[in-house]
């Protein structure tokens, strides 16, 4: 792995197209969030389809809290949507059969020259592409376990979200003068004025 992707560091902000051959960046998908970010073997491994199989059936849980994901992988596209149709994930699947995250990360797999992969790494992103959290997934047992990504997204959730603990002090003051800005979700809406009352 290049030596300047490290925890506090950014990651790069890849353009790449997805399982609809739309082209997205990462920050695209990010948005304001946590991002759990894959980088993958591909369709043909199956400690990739364990581990994705996990993240698919917590999908939910990773949804409802306000987490995105996505996955790279150097398959070519009708791999990567077998691979992403097989594990039920409803996260995008970004396709790089060309290598460009391989080469530009320096972490090519040497030792499988049949299929030419990355070496299998899971990251956790703050807002901005921040790196937190780094695995290596040459060996299945360095992957994160759900639990692990829990406890990772409770750390960086309680950092970027304001309203984490709706008790710290003033937090209740600022609701009260409609001042939503450390509010997640009410801050995307309009303050209610007195010209317009219906407005939200």
């Amino acid at each position: 792995m290049r030596s300047d992707i490290t925890p506090g560091g950014t990651f790069p902000d890849y353009e790449l197209p997805d399982q609809d051959r739309v082209t997205r960046t990462l920050s695209e998908i990010q948005g304001e969030d946590p991002l759990i970010l894959t980088l993958a073997r591909g369709n043909y491994c199956p400690k990739e389809h364990q581990q994705h199989l996990e993240l698919a059936a917590n999908y939910p849980k990773i949804a409802v809290s306000y987490t995105k994901i996505a996955t790279i992988s150097t398959d070519t596209h009708h791999s990567s949507q077998e691979f992403r149709a097989s594990i039920g994930a409803q996260w995008p699947f970004l396709e790089d059969p060309d290598r460009i995250v391989q080469k530009d990360l320096d972490i090519q797999e040497y030792t499988d020259t049949e299929h030419d992969p990355m070496i299998p790494h899971t990251l956790v992103l703050k807002p901005g592409l921040v790196i937190y959290r780094i695995y290596n997934g040459y060996w299945f047992w360095g992957r994160p376990s759900f639990v692990d990504l829990w406890h990772d997204l409770r750390d960086v959730s309680s950092e970027i979200r304001p309203d984490w603990d709706l008790a710290a002090p003033g937090l209740r003051e600022r609701w009260e003068a409609g001042d939503l800005a450390p509010f997640h979700g009410w801050n995307k809406q309009l303050v209610r004025t007195a010209e317009r009352p219906d407005a939200y």
